[in-house]
C-alpha cells in the first residue's frame, strides 16, 4: 500500500508538471522557440486566482475561470508585444527574452507589499477531503489534480483533432510558410498558440497552489517540467503529460526508497538516460536533414 501510495503521489505531481511541460510543447510546435517563462505565468495564475477570491470575493469555480481567462490575455498580448517583435531572430534571444519575461513578473509580484513577500493558502472547498479504501488514502486534491488533467487533456484532443482553429494550428506548427500561403492566419494563431499556453500554466497554478501555497518563488517547478518535456519528446502533446507522469512517479519513489537529496536530482537523470537511449523522446520524431 506505501508503494501504491507514492506512485498515485507521484502521478498527481506528474500531472503539474505534464501541464508546465504542455505550455513548452504548444509554443514549440508553434514558433519553434522555448518559452522558460511557463513556470512564472503559471505563478501568475496562481496569485491571480487568490486575488479574485480573497480581494474580490468570488467564489473558487468563477475565480478560476476568471484566472484562467485572465492569464489566456495575458499570454497573447505579450506574445504581440514582447515575443512578436523579435521572431525571425536567432532563438538565443528569444529563450532570453523569455527567461527575463520570467524574471519580471516574479519581480513584480515581489514588490506587491503585504502580498509578494508572503506565503498564502488557496482556500479551496476539497482542501481537507480525505477518502479511505482500506490502508490506501487518498486526498481530495490529487484526484482533482488526476481528473482535471484528463479533462484538460481530452479537450486539447477535441480542440486540435476536430476544430478548424486547431486543425490550423497544427498547420502551422508543420510549415508556417505554406501555411500562410494556404490563408491562414499564424500570427493571429501564435498569439493564440501563447493565450492557450497561459491559460494551460494557470489552471496547472491553481491545482498546484492547495499543496504547495501560493508565493513568488513556486514558478521554479518549471525546471523540473522541462525535463517531462524532453524525456515525452519536445515536439508531442501527448508525450508531454507522459513524460510528467514519469518525471512525478520517479521523483516521489526516488523521495522515500533513496538517500536525502536524490529526489532533486532524479529529474535530470532520467533526462541523461533519456538522451542516452532515445534522444528523440518517447513520443519524439525523427527529423532528418539533407545537404
Amino acid at each position: 500500500m506505501q508503494f501504491v501510495q507514492l506512485v498515485i503521489s507521484g502521478i498527481a505531481q506528474g500531472c503539474i508538471y505534464g501541464l508546465i511541460a504542455l505550455g513548452f510543447v504548444l509554443i514549440y510546435k508553434a514558433t519553434e522557440t522555448v518559452s522558460f517563462a511557463q513556470g512564472d505565468l503559471m505563478m501568475l495564475g496562481a496569485f491571480c486566482g487568490l486575488a479574485c477570491m480573497t480581494l474580490l470575493g468570488f467564489p473558487f469555480w468563477l475565480a478560476v475561470l476568471a484566472a484562467v481567462g485572465a492569464m489566456a490575455l495575458f499570454g497573447m498580448f505579450v506574445e504581440r508585444l514582447v515575443i512578436r517583435p523579435i521572431l525571425g531572430q536567432p532563438a538565443f534571444s528569444i529563450v532570453m527574452l523569455t527567461i527575463g519575461i520570467g524574471y519580471v513578473a516574479r519581480g513584480l509580484i515581489t514588490m506587491l507589499p503585504g502580498i509578494g513577500t508572503e506565503t498564502h493558502t488557496l482556500p479551496v472547498p476539497y482542501q481537507e477531503q480525505v477518502w479511505s479504501l482500506g490502508s490506501l488514502v487518498i486526498n481530495a486534491v490529487q484526484v482533482v489534480v488526476i481528473s482535471v488533467t484528463a479533462l484538460l487533456c481530452l479537450g486539447l484532443y477535441v480542440l486540435f483533432r476536430y476544430s478548424k482553429l486547431g486543425i490550423a494550428m497544427q498547420a502551422a506548427s508543420q510549415n508556417q510558410l505554406a501555411a500562410y500561403y494556404m490563408g491562414i492566419p499564424v500570427k493571429r494563431l501564435n498569439g493564440l498558440v501563447w493565450g492557450l499556453a497561459a491559460a494551460v500554466a494557470a489552471v496547472a497554478g491553481l491545482l498546484l497552489a492547495p499543496i504547495t501555497f501560493v508565493h513568488a518563488n513556486m514558478g521554479f517547478i518549471g525546471l523540473k517540467a522541462f525535463p517531462a518535456a524532453v524525456v515525452g519528446g519536445f515536439g508531442s502533446l501527448p508525450g508531454a503529460i507522459v513524460g510528467g507522469l514519469v518525471i512525478g512517479i520517479v521523483e516521489s519513489l526516488a523521495g522515500f526508497y533513496l538517500p536525502e537529496g536524490f529526489k532533486d536530482i532524479a529529474p535530470y537523470i532520467v533526462v541523461l538516460i533519456m538522451l542516452m537511449v532515445k534522444p528523440n523522446g518517447l513520443f519524439g520524431e525523427k527529423l532528418r536533414k539533407k545537404v
